[in-house]
């Protein structure tokens, strides 16, 4: 029977777990056995003993856990040689399969290569109508979104709505979304909810109506080169620095009015576009509230300190806190887990009870990183 061995996550600031008890329990009914590494769920709401009910083994460390794996599910990376306290890579036995969002370099794709891992990297997988329900970056970045936007409203030293009172009446917050993917679009239905008068840019064509759509107000500049900005997957594509002055042009005054701005702009495989500048920063107005979703590639804010909450010379909070869907764990452990379900179980073999990946398979051809002890994907070429 094959053997599964969940990780506790051991990079920093991950508090999210790549299987849940739910999960553990279907993996079981498809013929397998399961090892969770003991505290792997707990920073996100699952203990052990959720685990053991659901019929895992609770293993006392990683290499327990990791004995005679045939399938290693985790979040992030496994840790290599040097990087923390445990060589987890060391302990993967060759020929396991290893599910993950694994942010993979040519090098590291080596070294799995060289470990005999097959390694599956699931923010690669395509955007494809069959791939919906495996979506990692969707399901995680709806959850950012909200949680941006909730941790605006902690920050503000207003309200969202406008409150009238017997003592007078607070206006509505100014709310301003910059990017209308699924991070954005979430962050403006959230803003909606909560009463904020709300408004929103994005460089993609198909953004313009969807932002309208949830009732919020567009804001942008539209040139023939926007019309190309989307990539066939739906990404945003990095554009002219010349498109961007003149984007940054039309937002500046914009900014100046709000009381929130949420930055949710990702160039895949890029660092962040910087779409808020100092100058914008410094024409908000005191105890405004920025909060940067791309803070983990950089930011989309020039003054964000990625990790860190800081308030600037004039009064402006900034939330640069780095993985978003980690401060929402619970919630993004159980999407999390659930996408690598659905990505498992699409492939799975029931007579010889494993995943089979075909090669041929777009699915398969997006997320695996290496097969056979080759790196196979084709965006990491030798160099």
């Amino acid at each position: 029977m094959m053997r599964v061995a969940v990780l506790r996550e051991r990079r920093g600031g991950e508090t999210r777990v790549a299987a849940t008890p739910e999960t553990v329990k279907k993996l079981l009914a498809l013929g397998c056995t399961a090892a969770v590494e003991t505290g792997a769920g707990l920073a996100s709401g699952y203990p052990d003993v959720l685990y053991a009910e659901a019929g895992a083994e609770i293993a006392p460390d990683v290499g327990a856990a990791l004995a005679n794996a045939g399938l290693v599910l985790k979040v992030r990376a496994p840790l290599g040689t040097g990087e923390g306290e445990v060589d987890e890579l060391a302990l993967i036995p060759r020929g396991a399969i290893l599910v993950g969002t694994l942010a993979a370099t040519r090098a590291m794709a080596e070294v799995y290569a060289q470990l005999g891992i097959e390694a599956c990297s699931m923010e690669l997988l395509p955007r494809i109508t069959r791939a919906q329900s495996m979506d990692v970056l969707s399901s995680q970045a709806n959850l950012a979104g909200y949680r941006a936007v909730v941790e605006a409203a902690g920050a503000f030293d207003r309200g969202f709505p406008m409150l009238m009172t017997a003592a007078g009446t607070i206006p509505a917050a100014n709310v301003f979304i910059m990017g209308a993917g699924v991070a954005g679009l979430q962050a403006i239905a959230t803003a909606r909810r909560l009463g904020g008068r709300v408004s929103a840019t994005d460089v993609r064509p198909a953004a313009k109506e969807e932002i309208k759509s949830l009732g919020a107000s567009f804001v942008g500049y539209e040139d023939e080169e926007s019309k190309a900005a989307q990539t066939a997957g739906g990404y945003a594509k990095q554009l002219s620095a010349d498109f961007y002055a003149k984007q940054a042009e039309v937002v500046a005054g914009h900014i100046a009015k709000q009381d929130i701005v949420v930055t949710t702009a990702l160039v895949q495989g890029r660092k962040a576009p910087t779409l808020v500048t100092e100058a914008m920063v410094a024409s908000m107005k005191p105890g405004s509230v920025i909060v940067d979703i791309a803070s983990d590639a950089g930011g989309n804010v020039a003054a964000t300190v990625p990790g860190e909450a800081i308030t600037t010379a004039n009064g402006v909070k900034i939330l640069g806190y780095r993985n978003w869907p980690g401060r929402i764990a619970g919630a993004a452990s159980a999407l999390y887990a659930r996408n690598l379900l659905t990505f498992l179980t699409t492939f799975w073999d029931k007579d010889a009870k494993r995943p089979v990946l075909k090669e041929e398979d777009d699915i398969v051809k997006g997320v695996q990183l290496t097969r056979g002890g080759a790196v196979v994907h084709a965006s990491l070429p030798a160099a």
